[in-house]
């Protein structure tokens, strides 16, 4: 299978684009904090996007190109079938994170190693801005955790505050450059 990795352009991003993504993921365990560890439970539900969601997706990755970030799309057949995006600045102190906003894979290509292109991709863009980590808030489902796992994330020694207040049952993750 051929998969295209590439930058994209804010006008490109439009609904259309996301028509042969299938974001659905069936969760059936998750990771949750328990004092000071993670311990898996079971926490059925089904993640999918509907198209209110999707228009927020698309105002997303908009500003996040407008403002200095980086796009990409990972493409098969001339259909889009991953993304990550990486917001511009840094923050944290001496850990100087950059933020791995999005990273997705559609479901009928996980296990294809878009996830691992698309992640290699955020990294450089990162490590040529002088960060020194990236930052993801990242799903608590095991499948998720699993890949940042062999991605070589770990916790974050710094909580994005904004992040864990906005999503409680996310992972705060750090990976260094």
């Amino acid at each position: 299978m051929d998969v295209t990795i590439r930058p994209l352009g804010e006008t490109e991003i439009e609904r259309e684009l996301f028509r042969p993504f299938t974001r659905r993921q069936e969760v059936n365990l998750c990771l949750r904090r328990d004092g000071d560890r993670w311990v898996v439970r079971p926490d059925p539900f089904i993640d999918d996007w509907n198209e209110e969601e999707y228009a927020g997706l698309v105002q997303c990755l908009r500003h996040t190109i407008r403002t200095g970030g980086r796009v990409w799309g990972a493409f098969t057949g001339g259909a889009l079938k991953g993304f990550a995006s990486v917001e511009n600045g840094i923050f944290g102190g001496d850990n100087r994170y950059m933020d791995l906003s999005c990273i997705h894979v559609s479901q009928d290509m996980r296990h294809a190693g878009i996830g691992r292109r698309l992640f290699d991709r955020a990294k450089a863009f990162a490590r040529e801005r002088g960060a020194g980590k990236l930052y993801i808030s990242a799903h608590s489902a095991v499948e998720s955790q699993a890949f940042y796992a062999a991605m070589g994330c770990v916790d974050a020694r710094e909580i994005n505050r904004e992040h864990a207040e906005r999503e409680p049952f996310d992972r705060q993750l750090e990976c260094a450059l």
